[in-house]
């Protein structure tokens, strides 16, 4: 059975849209399909399709949880405020929503057994490296990687 529809203020429900709008925004910004990012929220396509138009039926935890995988925060909500894609100076403790095989090279060597996929989720890539840590070279991890593996670590626990 469908959500009850909320009522809401108009105020209410243009900062709804302009959240949604901005979402949507930041997810294109950051090349990420629409199915990924969903995936990556633990939602279903649909669910944030209505996330990224506003709609007032959808959860907070279901708003909160796109904006944790693709970055975000909760701020002020305005429409005219610019969308930034931080720079890799600023990523530091940031995950993904898909991690690029091409960009973390020792994962690539790790994950050898993945075959047909360029990009593995959070969890994924954190199991890979807990299962396979003792073959990682940590010498010729890059700066990147590093701050990838100390990210994974405090999302998904571990040593």
């Amino acid at each position: 059975m469908p959500t009850k529809l909320s009522i809401i203020s108009i105020g209410a429900a243009e900062h709804l849209i302009a959240l949604g709008q901005q979402i949507r925004a930041h997810r294109k910004a950051l090349r990420i399909s629409a199915t990924t990012a969903a995936e990556a929220a633990g939602m279903s396509r649909v669910t944030l399709h209505r996330i990224e138009k506003g709609e007032p039926a959808v959860t907070m935890g279901a708003y909160m949880n796109a904006m944790a995988a693709l970055g975000l925060n909760l701020g002020p909500v305005t429409s005219a405020e610019p969308i930034k894609v931080h720079s890799t100076e600023q990523r530091e403790g940031w995950i993904p929503a898909r991690i690029p095989l091409a960009e973390y090279p020792q994962l690539k060597q790790l994950a050898w057994q993945v075959q047909g996929t360029e990009t593995l989720s959070p969890k994924e890539a954190w199991d890979i490296y807990q299962h396979n840590w003792r073959h990682l070279d940590e010498q010729s991890l890059t700066e990147n990687e590093d701050q990838l593996i100390a990210a994974l670590r405090m999302a998904f626990g571990g040593n």
